[in-house]
């Protein structure tokens, strides 16, 4: 886990990704040098909002190489399929359009 505060000190970001949870609920994550961590506040509470563009408005100052909006699916496992070995994750591009 990286606290917000600390990704300033870094001039560059791999991937920054929005995980898209359960009932529009979304939460960050960061890419650096090929290790993923998930964004914490000062306090240590992980971040997350139902709203996505509150989430992209305090990642606004992040310089990500990359941007995407992944979600992970359980498809397979709620139909009765076979779990798979494999994740079944979606991940699309995401731009910021400053709808904040």
């Amino acid at each position: 886990m990286i606290r917000e505060s600390n990704l300033i000190k870094y001039f560059s970001i791999d991937k920054l990704v929005y995980h898209s949870l359960d009932q529009s609920l979304y939460q960050v994550s960061v890419i650096i040098e090929g290790e993923e961590s998930y964004i914490s506040d000062d306090n240590g509470k992980l971040l997350r909002s139902h709203n996505l563009n509150e989430l992209q408005k305090k990642m606004r100052k992040i310089k990500a190489k990359k941007t995407v909006l992944r979600q992970d699916s359980a498809y397979d496992e709620m139909i009765g399929g076979q779990i798979k070995i494999s994740a079944n994750t979606l991940e699309v591009p995401l731009a910021d359009n400053n709808l904040y």
